[in-house]
Order: structure tokens, then sequence, then C-alpha cells
């Protein structure tokens, strides 16, 4: 097994890369791809870069989800607080399918914001993200969150 692993000395800023017809997206930059859209609430860019069978898990109380649907039914009432988003890549690790990524996520609420330290893996096969697993303190987002 080859890893390759670029760590950042500061947050990663450019998450975003356009394919051309001679040179389809890695993995990670599928994720990468991924995030800026979702960063953005851009769901329907987003989500094409999920597939059909995808399994989305958070931690608990939280659970796990399939599909774009799924990913879209937690996530647009999670982010609809939001004012502004702010994904850091802080460190990223891949191994062919396999991407990891340690992030800090930033939420811009009408008060304050937000921060979240994550570590994300995906997997990606033929340009889809196939599974995607984020690891945090659930307590710790929800604590600060506002209800509803």
């Amino acid at each position: 097994m080859t890893l390759q692993v670029i760590a950042a000395a500061s947050p990663r800023t450019d998450l975003a890369f356009t394919p051309t017809p001679e040179r389809a997206m890695t993995p990670a930059e599928t994720v990468r791809q991924f995030l800026k859209a979702m960063e953005a609430l851009d769901y329907d860019v987003g989500l094409k870069l999920v597939s059909a069978d995808c399994a989305y898990t958070n931690p608990p109380p939280l659970g796990t989800v399939h599909g774009p649907a799924g990913i879209r039914a937690v996530l647009e009432p999670f982010f609809a607080p939001t004012l502004e988003n702010d994904f850091q890549i802080l460190r990223e690790a891949s191994d062919g399918a396999v991407v990891i990524l340690e992030r800090l996520d930033r939420h811009r609420l009408a008060d304050k914001w937000v921060e979240l330290p994550v570590t994300g893996v995906f997997e990606v096969q033929g340009g889809l993200i196939t599974y995607w697993r984020d690891y945090f303190d659930a307590a710790t987002i929800l604590s600060e969150w506002p209800a509803g």
C-alpha cells in the first residue's frame, strides 16, 4: 500500500478543480470539489458527485443515510441557519480510492462562528463518492447550534 500524504502548513483554499476531457478528477479532487459545493450549499452540483447508493455516516445520534436524497435530507436542515460556511482542509491523505481529510468546518450563524474539528473518510469509485464517514464530537456542534 502506498499512502500519499499531503500535509498543509495552513488551511487549503484550493478546493475547486475543473476536469478536462483529457483528465478526469482524482479521488482527492472529487472529494475537494464536493466539499467546495457543499461549503457554498450548492446541493445540485455537490450531490452529482455522490453515487446513488453512497453511505453517509455521522456519529450518534445522527447515524447513516444513503444516496444523494438521504445526504440532502441531513445536510439541508442542518445548514439552514448558516449564513456562511468555511471548510478548511488541514491535512489530506489518499491511497487509491480512499481519501482522508482532517478539516476544520466553520459555520457562521446569525450571532457567531461555530467551529467543528472533523475527520472525514471518503471512498470514490468511477468518479463518484460511494462512502463518506465524518468523525467529530456531536455534542460539541449540537451544544452550539440553534434549536429547531
